[in-house]
């Protein structure tokens, strides 16, 4: 990340700003059965190409992981995932700062490829959702089977929650992780949703 990248960061303020204590106090009244944060400025990259095209191939290897190919599966290093959208679309995430340099890694891999690469960054903020509780929170507005055999660790799905529409991610740590991908103008409404649900499902305060 630049030093003005850094300073850029530094004067905006994210979406669940308002919602940072309110996540925070939710998480400590479940006694551990939740963890609700939200994670924001992350680099967000839409990419359209033919999947079968050698492109695919070296945007892979600039990218360090391959771009997945079954649908609603996602592939991720340490700091960066690549998520299937569609059988040409996929969205790459990665580190806050740091959607310039994707965009310059996969646009230098195309070449004259014809693609289409859009930094989404702005458009959306990311939640998480862990602890033992998390597929029962999140069960209660999302109509996906999010049993483990069926929505593990690697899966991911465009879905609504709260009738919001989202990239819903599971990512397994320790304990059920989940990501979820929401456009801005929605985020609002989503935290207030789910810190409704985490009262009915753990008896903690919103």
């Amino acid at each position: 990340m630049t030093a003005e990248t850094a300073r850029t960061l530094d004067t905006h303020v994210s979406p669940l700003a308002g919602h940072a204590e309110r996540l925070a106090a939710a998480s400590a009244a479940s006694h551990g059965a939740l963890h609700l944060a939200e994670v924001p400025f992350l680099a967000h990259l839409d990419v359209r190409l033919d999947p079968k095209s050698r492109a695919a191939e070296d945007v892979a290897f600039a990218l360090g992981l391959p771009l997945p190919l079954d649908p609603c599966t996602s592939t991720r290093t340490r700091d960066l995932g690549v998520l299937w959208l569609g059988p040409d679309e996929w969205l790459v995430v990665g580190p806050a700062g740091q959607s310039e340099d994707l965009a310059f890694r996969v646009r230098t891999a195309l070449g004259s490829t014809p693609a289409s690469v859009v930094d989404v960054s702005s458009q959306r903020t990311t939640l998480v959702v862990g602890g033992p509780r998390a597929r029962d929170l999140l069960a209660h507005g999302c109509a996906l089977d999010l049993h483990p055999r069926v929505f593990g660790e690697g899966r991911c799905a465009a879905t609504a929650l709260g009738r919001c529409p989202v990239v819903l991610v599971a990512r397994e740590v320790r304990t059920p992780t989940f990501r979820v991908l929401v456009r801005s103008s929605f985020a609002g409404h989503l935290a207030d949703w789910l810190l409704d649900a985490a009262v009915e499902d753990t008896g903690g305060p919103g």
